[in-house]
């Protein structure tokens, strides 16, 4: 059984910080995002990764490479 840092620790993997402009970065190239989309994903549905995840899926075409790569 994990101890209860293990698990705030993986918890935290699965949350994006807006306050980290890292973290906003990796998670931004992980989810083929701009910042921008990211922080307006994060603003409508939370901070967890997955519900930011669906909801960028959702909101925008499905070619967003262009933009992504325009923005970084």
């Amino acid at each position: 059984m994990a101890d209860d840092k293990t698990v705030s620790d993986q918890q935290d993997q699965l949350r994006i910080n807006l306050q980290d402009d890292g973290s906003v970065h990796e998670w931004a190239k992980k989810l083929d995002a701009t910042p921008e989309q990211l922080k307006e994903a994060v603003a409508a549905v939370g901070d967890l990764a997955s519900d930011v995840e669906a909801h960028l899926k959702g909101s925008r075409s499905s070619v967003n490479s262009e933009r992504v790569h325009n923005a970084l």
